[in-house]
């Protein structure tokens, strides 16, 4: 058929051929919905002292992100802690980070450089102040720690702030009561081991890998922090009403615990960015935490606690705006 027609009307058949599909093509691409833009580039996260859960948990969800985000490639620093973190965030420094809600409460509070670009990403876990001691210790309450060597964390730290703030609250002022080392978790077990500390603050997730292997092979005992310490604490305001009661499980440390609870107190973890962090990296990240957590929960125990219901609670930060994108996405 198309033999027989004349050389004019194959001209038309095969222009009127062409507009059809160029306009299929222009239907499809009005129709088909692309999607948001892939992430990409390269971004710096901060994590925390090594054998700390910060550090830990920061380099598997990076190994999540790399399924998830495969364009982007994170670069993992280390730091002393939260303190540090926040400073590294707000300044540039650093693109993402893991921070405790009253370290970034303190930061906003004492208008720290950047304060203000500073944006919440996801609640994660809780972390607990654990007051190790050797089994043989005097030490019962934090009071007894008057003029003992105490390890309370590096200067950056989370762990400091708690500290300093714990001691305080027992009615102890730590540069005048008790000699205070600057340590990490990376070395105060060792040091409570070979007697150069007498004790030492830690806060982190339930159980973290330093405190557990230290109780498997040493004798080591928690001090208790009970009701009225943190009722103290939070006497003081501002950031310290970050703080609740709570309790370490009989289980976190068997062998340090005698099968018995043990009276603390805890404080929120937050996934922490900056306003100006690209809206669909932010989202991206947020939705790997969330998937992320089964994976990174069974070799992280602290990483199964988070959860989607609570995550988009990132007090006293406002939730940045493509992590609010994902929330919104997967509510029911």
């Amino acid at each position: 058929m198309l033999a027989s027609l004349s050389r004019a009307a194959r001209r038309r058949l095969a222009a009127l051929s062409a507009a059809l599909l160029v306009l299929g093509g222009v239907l499809v691409w009005w129709l088909v919905p692309f999607g948001s833009p892939v992430p990409s580039g390269s971004v710096t996260f901060s994590t925390g002292v090594p054998s700390g859960v910060y550090q830990q948990y920061g380099a598997l969800l990076k190994q999540a992100l790399a399924e998830d985000l495969p364009e982007v490639s994170i670069q993992l620093t280390d730091s002393e802690g939260s303190q540090q973190n926040l400073a590294r965030v707000a300044t540039g420094k650093a693109d993402f980070t893991v921070a405790t809600a009253d370290a970034v409460a303190q930061y906003q509070r004492e208008r720290k450089p950047g304060f203000e670009r500073l944006r919440g990403c996801a609640r994660l876990y809780d972390d607990y102040v654990q007051l190790v001691v050797r089994q043989d210790s005097p030490v019962r309450t934090v009071r007894d720690l008057r003029g003992l060597r105490v390890g309370v964390g590096q200067d950056g730290s989370g762990v400091r702030l708690i500290a300093d703030r714990v001691l305080a609250a027992a009615g102890l002022t730590p540069v005048r009561d008790v000699e205070a080392v600057a340590a990490g978790i990376d070395t105060m077990p060792g040091h409570l081991e070979s007697g150069d500390l007498d004790a030492f603050f830690w806060s982190g997730g339930l159980p973290t890998a330093a405190v557990q292997t230290l109780s498997e092979r040493f004798d080591v005992r928690l001090i208790p922090l009970d009701a009225a310490l943190v009722d103290r604490l939070h006497d003081v305001g501002e950031s310290t009403r970050h703080y609740r009661s709570a309790t370490i499980p009989a289980d976190a440390y068997a062998k340090a615990q005698d099968g018995q609870p043990v009276a603390t107190l805890a404080v929120a973890n937050l996934l922490v960015t900056t306003a100006e962090a690209d809206p669909d990296l932010v989202e991206g990240f947020t939705r790997t935490v969330i998937r992320s957590r089964d994976e990174i929960g069974a070799q992280v125990h602290p990483a199964q606690l988070v959860d989607l219901r609570t995550a988009v609670y990132t007090e006293p930060l406002t939730v940045h705006e493509g992590a609010r994108r994902y929330y919104r996405s997967v509510k029911p």
